[in-house]
Parts: structure tokens; sequence; C-alpha cells
């Protein structure tokens, strides 16, 4: 290639602005990925909780 058109090419993919939306939804699916996580492992545990508390009322201490 010619150093002009290496140029042109670095100036082009500089001032493109595409690449930082990609950039930005990936940030922001990640984050409400991790929250999601967050989420499922919170109901899990309050989930968790009640289950052991009606085997307790049903069966006694055998739970």
């Amino acid at each position: 290639m010619i150093m002009q058109t290496i140029k042109a090419s670095v100036v082009k993919f500089v001032k493109d602005e595409d690449g930082l939306t990609i950039v930005e939804y990936a940030v922001a699916g990640g984050l409400i990925t991790v929250a999601v996580a967050a989420m499922f492992v919170t109901l899990g545990t309050n989930v968790n909780t009640k289950i052991t508390a009606l085997c307790a009322a049903v069966k006694g201490a055998a739970c």
C-alpha cells in the first residue's frame, strides 16, 4: 500500500463512530447480564428460604 492510502485508512478509522456504538451496546448488554444474574441469585436464595420454611411447617424439623 502507498503511505497516503495507509494514512487515509487510519484517519477514516479514527473518525468512524460506528465502532464506538457497538462497544457501548456491548457494555450495556454486559451490565444488564450481570444485573439479571444477581437478581436470579437473590431470587433463588429467597425461594430456598421459603421452601425450607414450608418443609419445616409440614414435616417438622426433618427438613
